[in-house]
């Protein structure tokens, strides 16, 4: 009998783990078994979360860490290699942006500030390659591992504004691609790297971007919902049964692929 969809102890290490998406992935992959090593910046949140996802009867462990240093999360993989045995999944979940890396609608590309744009490129970008490299070295020993990054909307074409973000999460797909080649071919066919692509959904990094106080949508929210076929933004648990097959071995024949998930918006024109 196949058990394509089983993740039962599966150790799976999310980064950005307490984010609003990262948070929901986490507690969807323990209470189906998985084994969770929650990787973030912020202790307090982090634990909280572990003490929830415990309460739920879920496995999983919280360490502090900085993705874009590779010493602390060589550190990071020791911990959980010691708590778990071996490191199954990385989900590349940590990212942001910053108000320098954006050109608002009174702004030009002249405003750029040059260092922000650095930072989110960093933040992004080598937040996913200098994760994926140490936590790929544990998979090797291990004969076998599965990377999952999350790119956005902005990878696939440039939308106004975020600049620098769409840039750092176009290499990510790009990186995303070239990786799966790159394990597969050098270390077999039981190591794959793909992507998920979230279209619009609102957390703490966009809220005010999208919404107003009142909860209405703003300007920038209406013209999303209305090139969006689904008429409204995600929610984190959109994302969980994409999340689900790439983590298992229902995909174990896909590779290099990005998964979009956004509700029809890259998909629509007039």
């Amino acid at each position: 009998m196949y058990k394509l969809f089983d993740i039962k102890d599966r150790v799976i290490v999310i980064t950005g783990g307490t984010g609003v998406l990262g948070a929901s992935m986490v507690e969807y992959l323990a209470a189906h078994g998985a084994k969770v090593a929650v990787l973030a910046r912020n202790e307090e949140k982090g634990n909280a979360l572990i003490e929830k996802v415990k309460a739920e009867g879920g496995d999983a462990m919280f360490l502090q860490t900085n993705v874009s240093d590779e010493e602390v999360l060589r550190k990071n993989a020791e911990d959980i290699v010691a708590k778990y045995g071996k490191i199954d999944v990385l989900i590349n979940g940590a990212g942001g942006n910053m108000p320098g890396a954006t050109i608002g609608p009174k702004n030009t590309v002249f405003d750029l500030k040059i260092d922000d744009f650095r930072k989110v490129v960093d933040l992004n970008l080598m937040g996913t390659v200098i994760p994926s490299i140490v936590f790929a070295k544990y998979m090797v020993d291990e004969k076998k591992g599965n990377i999952i990054n999350i790119t956005s909307a902005s990878a696939i074409r440039p939308l106004t504004r975020v600049a620098g973000y769409g840039a750092a999460k176009a290499a990510v797909s790009n990186f995303t691609k070239y990786m799966a080649g790159e394990l597969a071919t050098k270390f077999g066919e039981d190591f794959r790297v793909n992507a998920i692509c979230p279209g619009f959904f609102i957390t703490e990094q966009n809220r005010t971007l999208l919404t107003n106080s009142d909860g209405s949508y703003t300007d920038r929210g209406n013209t999303i919902i209305g090139h969006t076929p689904f008429r409204r933004f995600g929610n984190p648990e959109d994302l969980l049964g994409t999340l689900h097959y790439l983590a298992s071995d229902a995909s174990k024949f896909v590779t290099g692929t990005v998964a979009i998930v956004d509700g029809g918006f890259d998909s629509f024109s007039i």
